[in-house]
């Protein structure tokens, strides 16, 4: 049962953005107090955008008290302690830099940043404060569960990871003009938009990529940021895979998918069937051995008492409420919460380096660096 909202800590928060990720935020805050026993009381004190009209319908439908159209404005307000941004990917540092600066909690949409000396910059401003980094699939119940079989040593020795993320958005021309076709707006196309949540996963599961050669791709005659990206890795861990993102995935409207092959056996997860994981056991005997095709839905799944009840399957908004409240649980509980910044940097890594390989044409070296 939810503690009494008498006992709760009240935390204004100000969403900068309004579009498409402002109405999923807004769905998560109003929704993580229904299935999460959190120490606060979330409050929709301020929506910011630039288009009044849209800002006006937004406040209306999810009920913020206020709306306003300079986020600068919001950052020096003592009524608000959290800062969310949900706008186009070239304002997240000054917003992130300038929120951290006086304090705020800072949550913030993926990817971190345009650029990997930009993502070391935020995380540095970032540190002292309580920050997310909005990478929600590794909140899906079924990635976790497979995080969960991974470290229990269900898949042996890895050997290989391969990834998926298609989007057929680009081959419709009436969205050829939005922010994230711009460079100017979004630092990047298809590999910081897409293949960005494809890597973090990667990470999450099968750990850090220790080298790569990449390339990008333009379809469209005259844009500036590309239409699609592919690379072959090499693992740490001594697996290779190849991960791959287009908008130009004709057919598939949002496919999110990995398989993971070891020596003691195989998964594999779509997102078009996001509540179910393919596991297949090679340890057993040979005549019994086939996929399994497991609903993650509990008992004993991730999150299975969080939302509903086994066999009831959640949807695309859950696993945003589930990053939501296991962050104001770590706050509560002083634990360290991942997606953070630093973890977001370790995805720019990878992106700076596929950038790199493919100008060169050449396999490129990941290193990291000292928190600066």
């Amino acid at each position: 049962m939810a503690k009494q909202s008498v006992s709760k800590k009240k935390l204004n928060i100000a969403m900068i953005g309004s579009g498409f990720m402002g109405k999923v935020h807004s769905n998560a805050f109003r929704q993580v107090g229904h299935f999460y026993d959190v120490d606060y009381d979330l409050q929709l004190r301020v929506v910011c955008g630039r288009d009044r009209v849209k800002l006006e319908a937004a406040a209306a439908q999810w009920g913020w008290e206020e709306t306003e159209t300079d986020w600068r404005k919001l950052i020096d307000r003592k009524d608000v302690e959290v800062i969310d941004i949900a706008v186009p990917n070239a304002l997240h540092a000054p917003i992130a830099i300038a929120a951290a600066e006086a304090g705020k909690i800072v949550l913030c949409e993926k990817p971190l940043a345009t650029s990997l000396e930009e993502a070391r910059r935020m995380a540095k401003a970032l540190r002292p404060v309580p920050h997310l980094v909005w990478f929600n699939y590794r909140r899906l119940p079924a990635i976790a569960y497979a995080k969960q079989l991974i470290e229990e040593g269900r898949t042996g020795q890895p050997y290989h990871y391969r990834a998926l993320y298609l989007n057929q958005s680009g081959n419709d021309p009436s969205k050829a003009s939005g922010w994230r076709y711009q460079r100017s707006a979004s630092g990047t196309g298809a590999a910081g938009d897409l293949l960005s949540h494809v890597i973090d996963t990667a990470l999450y599961l099968n750990g850090p990529i220790s080298e790569l050669t990449a390339v990008l791709h333009v379809f469209a005659a005259g844009r500036d940021v590309d239409d699609a990206a592919m690379a072959m890795v090499r693992f740490s861990n001594g697996s290779i895979g190849t991960i791959e993102a287009t908008r130009y995935g004709v057919g598939n409207p949002n496919l999110n998918s990995f398989e993971l092959n070891g020596s003691k056996g195989m998964l594999q997860f779509s997102l078009d069937d996001m509540n179910r994981l393919n596991f297949y056991d090679a340890t057993e005997r040979a005549n019994f051995r086939a996929r399994r095709n497991i609903l993650v839905t509990g008992p004993d799944h991730p999150y299975w008492k969080t939302f509903w009840k086994p066999g009831h399957t959640i949807g695309y908004e859950h696993p945003f409420i589930a990053t939501l409240g296991d962050f104001l649980q770590s706050m509560s509980s002083g634990e360290k919460f991942h997606v953070n910044a630093d973890d977001a940097v370790e995805v720019e890594r990878v992106l700076d380096a596929l950038a790199r390989s493919a100008a060169s044409g050449q396999w490129v070296k990941l290193t990291t660096d000292a928190k600066a």
